[in-house]
């Protein structure tokens, strides 16, 4: 890898993905792009390309123009926001995807990695310790563009070699940027709400147990992946990675720990049940004999410190 192009550099994941390649790989060796402007100078010292995943020529010609190597997709549409406009989804979360395969194939490129979710397991699938291979039946279109994203990986690179590469995410929990539309955002807004007002009202019900990570371990998980030997990993856009397990009781009640005086209550929407499908934990051995996986972070730990965080951006 020497020239990295990462698509969505902006949101909740590419804003600290980003980061992290900087100090690794050098600013001068990652290419910014993203859909929106970068009106908060997230990073000033890197080219910026603005691009929607969905026109190819624009992604093409910022591969050629920076000889780009490497491309790290990270543009889609959520589950929450997924379920009120699917169309855009579909579109976004696979013609993206295809135009990103298709240039990786047509330019040779070193590797892409675009990122899987929890979103593929679906009713049919165990809900506990969930396997590395199990029935993808999701219910929402997010969960279904990432089963096909999964599949065309795998069928790519067994047809031309294209180096695919994917993580199927758990809920994300990060203090940098705000997440967008996705089912598991409680587990961050609980902390601005915590801070900010000393309560929160909760869209899932209280017992929805589901995997979650902290960003630093997100990165260091992306980038091990996307730095592994090509010849130990027997998947490809589907690995498993799991951190911790926690239902929103739990969580509030973590918090409590901290301020006291907290409180949760709940009114469930849709997202309900779209959780209720969703794994309460993974089954992420793969991950760890494959390349090593191994995360740092826990509920106790995590939470200290997303507390800290959050209360430095609200003075």
């Amino acid at each position: 890898m020497k020239k990295i192009l990462v698509i969505g550099a902006l949101g909740q994941i590419g804003s600290e993905l980003t980061a992290a390649f900087n100090t690794r790989y050098g600013t001068g060796n990652i290419i910014v792009a993203d859909i929106n402007d970068d009106t908060n100078r997230l990073f000033p010292n890197n080219v910026f390309e603005k691009i929607d995943v969905t026109d190819m020529a624009t992604i093409e010609q910022a591969i050629v123009r920076h000889g780009v190597d490497t491309v790290v997709n990270l543009a889609a549409i959520l589950s929450a926001t997924g379920e009120k406009n699917p169309d855009l989804a579909w579109d976004i979360n696979i013609n993206g995807l295809l135009n990103v395969i298709r240039l990786g194939i047509k330019h040779r490129l070193d590797r892409v990695m675009v990122p899987s979710s929890i979103a593929v397991f679906g009713p049919q699938s165990v809900l506990y310790n969930t396997p590395q291979e199990t029935v993808l039946t999701p219910n929402t279109m997010y969960g279904v563009t990432k089963v096909v994203g999964e599949l065309l990986g795998d069928y790519y690179f067994k047809k031309t070699g294209l180096d695919f590469r994917g993580i199927r995410y758990p809920g994300i929990i990060s203090n940098k940027t705000m997440p967008g539309g996705g089912t598991t955002d409680y587990a961050v807004e609980i902390f601005y709400e915590a801070v900010k007002n000393n309560r929160y009202t909760c869209f899932l019900s209280s017992e929805s147990c589901l995997p979650m990570m902290y960003m630093p371990d997100c990165v260091r998980a992306t980038v091990a992946l996307l730095e592994a030997d090509r010849s130990r990993l027997r998947h490809c856009g589907n690995y498993n990675v799991g951190a911790m397990s926690f239902t929103p009781e739990v969580l509030a009640g973590e918090i409590k720990k901290h301020l006291p005086d907290f409180t949760i209550d709940y009114q469930p929407d849709f997202r309900r049940e779209i959780a209720r499908y969703w794994p309460a934990s993974v089954d992420d051995s793969a991950a760890r004999s494959d390349w090593g996986w191994q995360p740092e972070w826990n509920i106790e730990n995590m939470v200290a410190d997303m507390l800290q965080a959050v209360r430095e951006k609200c003075r």
